[in-house]
């Protein structure tokens, strides 16, 4: 019989990691829960270097590397911002979550001084969703541009932006100007029945969209 191995990455178990993180920060720690073998610690938001720190320089978790720095956004709550911070042992095998909650007035301790590779992550998750970063020495936009009004992840902000841009023969450069979309239906159909899939048509004040309207 033969054994198909699984197609993820394996790590080790627990053995002990969540008693361990718990022990090391006491209070700091607001949560632990556990998927798919990997824990995700909830923690003070101002304890994030000292518990990062800790989770480097522990001996028996050695998590030197910070894999991704990523944000979610849940409007409901006061701290509507989640960041969370993907760290892994390469000596352990090991990875863990780090979580924290924020606002967009508070600022979260910056982990460049810990891990450089900081620097650009907070830069992504400031232009995305707001999250200010405290010491990060370089906290400008990374994704949109440096005119970009707003935070296109957050869960308030319109689908269609604010503004667009293109080039001006005119003025002979870039110009923005506000978003004027024309008022479309969207139609499920084939264009053409028998060849390739299903095709979304966008159809703009015609009942019949032409074949060059039809986008896959």
């Amino acid at each position: 019989m033969t054994v198909i191995a699984p197609h993820w990455p394996q790590t080790k178990p627990d053995n002990g990691m969540q008693a361990r993180v718990e022990a090391l920060f006491g209070s700091a720690v607001l949560g632990v829960t556990e998927h798919c073998g990997e824990l995700t610690v909830l923690i003070v938001r101002d304890a994030i270097v000292d518990v990062v720190t800790g989770l480097r320089d522990d001996p028996d978790l050695a998590f030197d590397q910070l894999m991704d720095l990523s944000g979610a956004d849940y409007p409901e709550r006061v701290c509507r911002f989640d960041v969370n911070y993907h760290l892994l042992s390469l000596t352990k095998n090991r990875r863990i979550r780090i979580k924290l909650h924020t606002d967009d007035v508070l600022a979260v301790p910056s982990l460049t001084s810990i891990y450089p590779v900081a620097g650009w992550f907070e830069r992504e998750v400031w232009d995305c969703y707001g999250v200010r970063f405290d010491g990060n020495p370089d906290l400008r936009r990374i994704l949109t541009d440096y005119g970009f009004q707003g935070h296109p992840f957050r869960k308030d902000f319109p689908l269609t932006g604010y503004v667009e841009l293109r080039y001006s023969e005119e003025h002979k450069r870039v110009v923005y100007e506000p978003v004027k979309l024309a008022r479309t239906s969207v139609i499920s159909t084939s264009c053409r029945r028998g060849r390739g899939p299903i095709m979304s048509c966008l159809a703009t004040k015609r009942r019949h969209p032409r074949p060059h309207r039809c986008r896959r």
